[in-house]
């Protein structure tokens, strides 16, 4: 990470000459912009290679004030942990993301191991799926076991056996759902335990330090999520500004406490983009998250009551915005086939959801064509075919009928769900193939 400069002023929209700024021990004299946004009010960002350096790749925030745009921050974001972009004909992208546990190539799908597993599977048949990520929850694993007893169990590594990269969310998710239960304030959200009714507060820095002391390798900035159905719509203005208050002191709080890490142990920080369905306020917060000190964009808020076709707006117009920076970008919450096929296709390198494990435990399955089945319709009582041929899941290539597991599913046997949810999550990880041109992990 290079040091800050800051007072830069430029007063030539096309060039600009600091006398003389020391970025990562070397004197640039001359910075000739390659990307330069229509500067507006408010933050932006702008990416700029220097050819002398083929190396490094930095990024510029900057304000405008009074006519003039001054530099506050330069940061390098040079492509040390996501590699290869390859841009696709149809909108989507793979690449290789690199974290401190491992690489992971993109398009990825990742499932929610809410209390640090995912539910009925063990991490042999997670990987077995080809998953590369499981996601863990803050807001779960705070509450119980606590992060303190994670820690002292090997982290979220250790405590549950995963191998691979894992992300945490920033909990705001789990708080938001506990509308009855929670106040929220400039300080953070402060909610009654579901449970116990002892009240608890977290904040911006005590979700940075939560996700820190799990042992997480790529975590999510607080934010303050609304939902978009009618009634919460009003609260989108509120819950966009306060997210990029609360952006700034979860950075902060995160070079505080990564200070004395190597780079290459330090987790990937995840800015979100909050604004609802305003798509102005889409703009402003993408290009806040993207200025900021960051390593990767995540795109939230979606998913929590707008119909498919007002999601999908969002995500195409967005396209129109993103900056050329090697950063991974994360849409939360989306794990329907259709809604991954469509973010992927609109530059989306990772999404997550709890909806095939769920969906699994109660006898949903996808097949060819994106379709669903429910596996205790009557219909399927003496079918001996699998849940689908052309997949390559185990549960479909050992053969376990659809009359087995309708079966196993009648008479509460958890198999069933264990079975389906290897099923389902192999359906995703195979769509995500697809976009990498058939190329497993």
């Amino acid at each position: 990470m290079l040091p800050r400069s800051t007072g830069l002023l430029i007063n030539d929209y096309t060039s600009f000459w600091p006398a003389q700024t020391l970025l990562g021990g070397l004197y640039i004299y001359e910075f000739l912009v390659e990307q330069f946004k229509a500067v507006k009010r408010g933050w932006l960002s702008f990416t700029h290679q220097i050819s002398s350096i083929n190396s490094l790749m930095l990024t510029y925030s900057y304000k405008y004030v009074n006519d003039c745009v001054i530099i506050t921050s330069v940061m390098d974001v040079k492509n040390t942990f996501f590699k290869g972009i390859k841009p696709a004909d149809d909108g989507s992208r793979s690449a290789i993301l690199q974290t401190r546990v491992g690489r992971v190539m993109t398009p990825i799908f990742m499932p929610d191991g809410t209390r640090g597993v995912v539910k009925s599977l063990t991490p042999e048949q997670v990987e077995s799926t080809g998953v590369q990520v499981v996601l863990a929850n803050t807001y779960h694993l705070h509450l119980q076991p606590g992060e303190q007893v994670v820690s002292a169990l090997g982290g979220v590594h250790g405590f549950g056996k995963w191998r691979g990269p894992i992300l945490t969310d920033s909990g705001g998710f789990q708080i938001f759902s506990l509308s009855k239960l929670r106040k929220i304030t400039e300080e953070g959200v402060e909610f009654k335990h579901p449970v116990t009714g002892e009240m608890r507060l977290i904040t911006p820095e005590k979700s940075i330090q939560i996700q820190l002391e799990l042992g997480s390798d790529m975590i999510v900035a607080f934010d303050h999520l609304t939902g978009l159905d009618n009634k919460s719509r009003k609260d989108v203005l509120e819950a966009y500004e306060r997210t990029h208050r609360w952006l700034e002191r979860c950075i902060k709080e995160f070079e505080r406490l990564t200070v004395d890490m190597p780079e290459e142990q330090k987790p990937i920080l995840f800015g979100v983009v909050q604004g609802g369905l305003d798509k102005e306020l889409r703009r402003k917060s993408l290009e806040i998250v993207q200025s900021s000190n960051v390593g990767g964009i995540a795109i939230g808020g979606l998913s929590v009551g707008e119909t498919k076709a007002e999601m999908y707006d969002i995500l195409n117009f967005l396209t129109n915005y993103y900056d050329n920076s090697p950063r991974p970008r994360f849409l939360l919450g989306v794990g329907d086939p259709p809604d991954i096929r469509y973010a992927i296709e609109h530059g989306i390198d990772m999404l997550d959801c709890v909806l095939p494990t769920r969906n699994a435990r109660h006898a949903t399955v996808w097949v060819a064509g994106d379709k669903k089945i429910h596996l205790t319709n009557s219909k399927y009582i003496d079918d001996n075919s699998v849940i689908d041929p052309g997949c390559d899941c185990y549960t479909c290539e050992s053969g376990y009928s659809k009359g087995f597991l309708r079966h196993q599913f009648k008479v509460k046997e958890p198999l069933a769900g264990t079975l389906c949810s290897i099923h389902n999550l192999r359906y995703l990880v195979r769509i995500c193939e697809e976009y990498r041109g058939g190329q497993p992990a």
